[in-house]
């Protein structure tokens, strides 16, 4: 089961398997990275398989970064403080 420690490594993972980028970082910038719609489809839906939790699409847009985002859904996941 994913903890909420990896959840950064695993946002990083699916970006760098959407965005085709093996180089992209914890602050890489989704839209620098060239993400669009459909990568945006596809990170939520690994995170949704990885997690078991909804996560909008619209997140990846408003928080660009695999940091920023893993810190909004880290927040919001079961169990956290």
């Amino acid at each position: 089961m994913t903890t909420t420690h990896d959840i950064p490594e695993l946002i990083v993972s699916l970006y760098r398997e959407s965005l085709g980028d093996d180089t992209l970082a914890a602050d890489s910038d989704f839209f620098e990275s060239n993400g669009d719609s459909l990568a945006a489809f596809q990170i939520t839906a690994g995170l949704q398989d990885a997690l078991g939790i909804e996560v909008s699409v619209a997140l990846v847009f408003a928080y660009p970064s695999p940091a920023d985002l893993a810190a909004v859904i880290a927040s919001d996941a079961p169990g956290s403080a």
